[in-house]
């Protein structure tokens, strides 16, 4: 027997399948919470949407922050790389301390509001730019950590049976909810009204994450919901079809034994390479189209267009992945984006306009699908449980691949154009595909 916060208490039993895996079945979500578990897919999106012009729309902020604040290109571009390294350092020990029970899911989206506040306002009133490295880098970066990790991985715990669609969805807020900012940064920012924009954006964005985080609540360990029995065969087709493609973990594993199998440092690998050619994207997408003669407003339409397609992709691809499988989906996607940054490249170098408007949003689509495919695969392959913990690890990945897609993104187009930028994440892309082939479940008999 359980007590929950909103009813008598209620009866759930526990039950193991052949492998010895651990269920507890028999609450509803209104049990637990009193609402739906849908609205534990709400939450998390307009969370992941406080958080997301920090990283898709910054760059579009570029020629301002550099006048503004006297500003090389060079430091915006490490700025952005530098948030990229805390907001995905922060994602495994946020993940062992909300497991552990000592940060509860809506403490930590608090402080991932204060810390996007902080940024913001580190944009607009930095006296240095080690001032901007510290607010915007370093603790804008920790919050969005804080905000994602606790999101994503909230959606997968509520729908262990059908996770792909919803955590795409929840993760398609990280790309999409920039959409405005990228025009407001790009057709409206200037020396004249930078400080009162930034200041305003930031305690709105502020808002809304702490608004959302304040009704998150995590299940009971090892939760499934009443209506699917996990011993049996589901009569839903959905579920059926998404459990036998993605089977559930072999057990719960932890983030040491996780850490033994070769599988998870694969995956670490393979979302390094993805995530580096999506960030190095992000980044200089908005220059190279500049250079290549489009108007500002085009190139903010790309970037616009580009953040929109990530993020619905995001949606889709999970939901494409509970039908057809993660990994097969995943070899496509990687196949996708790497093909995408020679389109990228040769619409601008063409001067294609409607060209680089698509290869952008296929680009976009490929860049963000990545995301919700390995977060959900973490729990296919690994257990739910841990899941925090677990995909804390593989998307520790993040911290070398910001600064390499950005910071070191910098230093090759310097050094060798961008014709050589693209053509390496064109081919690390391809090559992503081929690791994909290998990631298999651990544990599981071959058959």
């Amino acid at each position: 027997m359980t007590t929950t916060d909103y009813a008598t208490p209620v009866a759930y039993r526990e039950v193991t399948d052949a492998g010895g895996r651990l269920y507890r079945i028999g609450e509803t979500d209104r049990d637990i919470m009193g609402r739906p578990r849908w609205t534990m897919v709400l939450f998390p999106w307009m969370g992941m949407m406080g958080i997301s012009s920090s990283e898709y729309a910054f760059t579009s902020a570029e020629e301002t922050l550099s006048e503004a604040h006297l500003w090389s290109s060079g430091h915006i571009f490490w700025l952005m790389g530098v948030w990229v390294f805390f907001q995905a350092a922060v994602a495994f020990p946020a993940g062992q301390l909300r497991e552990s029970g000592r940060l509860p899911a809506r403490y930590a989206m608090m402080l991932g509001a204060l810390g996007t506040v902080l940024g913001y306002l580190s944009l607009a009133f930095a006296p240095h730019v080690i001032a901007a490295y510290i607010g915007f880098g370093m603790f804008s970066g920790i919050g969005a950590g804080l905000v994602y990790a606790t999101c994503v991985n909230m959606v997968g715990k509520w729908y262990p049976e059908r996770k792909g669609g919803k955590t795409g969805l929840v993760n398609g807020g990280f790309a999409y909810g920039s959409v405005p900012f990228v025009f407001l940064f790009t057709q409206v920012l200037d020396l004249h009204n930078y400080q009162v924009l930034f200041v305003c954006v930031g305690f709105g964005l502020c808002a809304l994450v702490a608004g959302a985080g304040w009704f998150f609540k995590d299940p009971p360990k090892g939760w499934w919901p009443a209506h699917v029995d996990p011993l049996k065969v589901s009569d839903d087709p959905r579920i059926r079809r998404a459990l036998a493609v993605n089977p559930p973990a072999v057990k719960q594993y932890t983030p040491r034994e996780a850490a033994r199998t070769p599988l998870l440092w694969m995956m670490w690998f393979c979302l390094l390479c993805t995530a580096g050619i999506n960030i190095f994207g992000i980044a200089f997408q908005v220059p190279f189209g500049k250079d290549m003669g489009f108007a500002g407003g085009i190139v903010a339409t790309a970037m616009s267009l580009k953040a929109i397609v990530n993020g619905t992709g995001r949606g889709v691809i999970g939901w494409i992945s509970d039908r057809y499988g993660r990994r097969n989906t995943l070899i496509i996607v990687c196949l996708v984006l790497g093909t995408a940054q020679f389109g990228v490249l040769v619409s601008g170098t063409m001067g294609s306009m409607p060209f680089f408007l698509f290869c952008s949003m296929v680009s976009g689509f490929g860049g963000g699908a990545i995301f919700p495919l390995f977060a959900a695969m973490t729990a296919d392959y690994f257990g739910e449980n841990n899941n925090a913990s677990n995909y804390g690890i593989v998307y520790s990945s993040k911290l070398i691949s910001g600064l390499v897609g950005s910071g070191v993104g910098a230093v090759v187009v310097a050094a060798w154009g961008y014709e050589g930028a693209f053509v390496i994440a064109g081919c690390v892309g391809l090559m992503s595909a081929v690791l994909a082939v290998f990631l298999k479940s651990p544990g599981r008999p071959r058959g």
